[in-house]
């Protein structure tokens, strides 16, 4: 059942994706090449339909029976994917995606308990209210970084795809082999689920890419994959630190980049291509082998780093540091704008 499960979401995503990249013109899904973005030909976008179509088929399977939440998180999910869409259409203001976002992330929080979660930890605490304040807030405003951190990173062929792959597979795998039981969760299948379908769509998108993803597919894997955050820590089989750890090349690249960006009193959330990979894809003229890379740190080092979190919880939080510390020396050293700031 496993096989003809995943093959069968797997094709589904492929299917569809093919469908839209055939259409693109037809469709309006054509994006010209401009001082912003990485490719130089007019290239279909908004492939992400197929991730979204797929992994709603999942989600539907992995929740039938389960109770309101997981009804719930599949229709924020398609909120945010719709919203995707629409802005791959025809932009919508940063003002409303941002307020949007907040919406939904916050209905997400409440939905999964985080909030109430939070407050029960610190209530019998001195303070305990606004520890529960300031931490709901400080999950909020995670949860939306995240969703645009993993926006941002979504520039060349085959990267965010790869980047979703990894954490969804790499998550399952260290639950399944520390925590076995949570292989009979409906949360453990529809990870995996939502990886299959965004293999289905990376067979397509791996560079020479026929399509991108867009901000349909984007928003939507961004969401999923904060959902199996906070579920999977909920159910005490994953911890912060192991996604912390799977992240790592995003978030120390978007992050490094929002913060020189903010710095010169740039516009950071509009578009732009000045990210440390969009900068090292044009100084190797290629955006496959930047994808490689990120592939290659993410098995070889970032893996084996969450694998110790959970083998040796104590170490923990240094594991994280070990992650960030060579990525973030590595950011800055392949990072030319900041670099030359720096020694001004």
């Amino acid at each position: 059942m496993d096989v003809f499960y995943f093959g069968s979401l797997f094709f589904v995503s492929f299917f569809i994706t093919h469908l839209v990249c055939r259409y693109a013109d037809q469709l309006g899904l054509v994006q010209a090449p401009n001082h912003r973005s990485s490719h130089t030909l007019p290239t279909p976008h908004s492939g992400g339909i197929g991730i979204v179509l797929a992994g709603t088929c999942a989600g539907i399977y992995a929740v039938w029976g389960q109770g309101a939440q997981g009804w719930i998180v599949l229709v924020l999910s398609l909120v945010l994917a719709m919203m995707g869409l629409r802005d791959d259409v025809s932009p919508l203001s940063a003002r409303l995606r941002f307020m949007m976002q907040m919406m939904v992330y916050t209905l997400l929080l409440w939905t999964l308990g985080s909030f109430a979660d939070l407050w029960h930890t610190f209530a019998a605490q001195p303070y305990g209210g606004w520890c529960a304040v300031f931490f709901s807030g400080l999950l909020l405003l995670s949860g939306l970084w995240w969703a645009n951190l993993f926006n941002f990173m979504d520039g060349i062929d085959g990267l965010a795809s790869a980047q979703a792959f990894f954490m969804l597979v790499m998550a399952a795998s260290l639950g399944a082999l520390f925590s076995p039981q949570c292989m009979d969760t409906h949360l453990w299948l529809w990870m995996l689920g939502v990886a299959a379908a965004t293999a289905g769509f990376g067979v397509i998108n791996w560079p020479p890419a026929k399509i991108f993803m867009g901000d349909v597919g984007s928003m939507y894997l961004a969401f999923f994959i904060f959902v199996s955050t906070q579920l999977s820590i909920q159910e005490r089989w994953l911890t912060y630190p192991v996604w912390l750890i799977l992240g790592a090349v995003f978030i120390v690249d978007a992050t490094i980049t929002l913060l020189r960006r903010m710095i010169r009193g740039e516009r950071w959330f509009e578009a732009h291509r000045s990210h440390i990979y969009q900068q090292l894809a044009r100084r190797l003229r290629a955006h496959r082998p930047v994808t490689v890379l990120t592939i290659i740190i993410n098995v070889m080092w970032l893996a084996p780093l969450a694998w110790a979190s959970l083998a040796y919880p104590y170490w923990a939080w240094y594991c994280v540091m070990v992650a960030y510390v060579p990525l973030i020396v590595c950011a800055i050293f392949f990072d030319v704008d900041l670099r030359k700031r720096l020694h001004a």
